[in-house]
């Protein structure tokens, strides 16, 4: 598979997980010593900490945990997310606990305060778990992540799984072999539509 392709079609994947196929540990070790690669600031490069879930019981209660979490966030704004997303979304949170891994990438300390601090904990991260899903990818796997529980259950899965804490957990990936060969690009804005040069061009309107 060439990077454009790789790239272009990498997708969320909720409805064509297979829940009946393990996961072997050493592919997630593998994936995860590719996504080490991805850029980090500098002080944080070495920072990150991931615990991956595959005990049957202890993803089960994770899964417990973030569909309470998932419930509570659907009350407030689920009206506002497309229909087919909405149902796709809960086709994974009802299903989470046959995932066959759970994956939590983890930063040391607290959240900090400052845009700009927050830009390099944050972006010192997220391009590993993107280059973890990427790698995952040209396995056959595929994957979603899937953070309900940071929104107010955070501690309750820190509790379960021994992190302390200092430490922040930013988010959930839920892994499995997918059951869809092929995967195409979505639908996304002409770029025309979303990129100016040199100055700022259009409404503020996410609409």
């Amino acid at each position: 598979m060439d990077a454009e392709t790789l790239l272009t079609t990498t997708r969320s994947v909720r409805r064509k997980l297979d829940l009946d196929r393990p996961v072997d540990p050493a592919v997630i070790e593998d994936c995860l010593r590719i996504a080490q690669q991805a850029p980090a600031a500098g002080g944080l490069l070495k920072a990150q900490r991931w615990v991956a879930v595959l005990d049957p019981e202890l993803r089960a209660e994770v899964a417990a945990i973030t569909r309470t979490a998932a419930h509570q966030v659907w009350q407030h704004y689920a009206h506002l997310a497309d229909t087919s997303m909405f149902a796709s979304a809960r086709h994974l949170v009802d299903h989470l606990d046959r995932v066959p891994a759970l994956v939590l990438p983890c930063m040391p300390g607290r959240r900090p305060a400052s845009a700009a601090e927050q830009s390099s904990f944050y972006g010192s991260i997220y391009p590993a778990i993107w280059s973890f899903q990427l790698a995952l990818r040209t396995r056959g796997l595929a994957s979603s992540l899937c953070s309900y529980h940071l929104a107010g259950h955070e501690p309750d899965v820190a509790r379960l799984l021994g992190i302390p804490a200092d430490v922040t957990q930013v988010g959930l990936i839920a892994v499995a072999h997918s059951t869809q060969r092929e995967f195409s690009p979505a639908a996304r804005p002409p770029v025309g539509e979303i990129l100016s040069f040199d100055a700022w061009a259009g409404s503020a309107s996410l609409g």
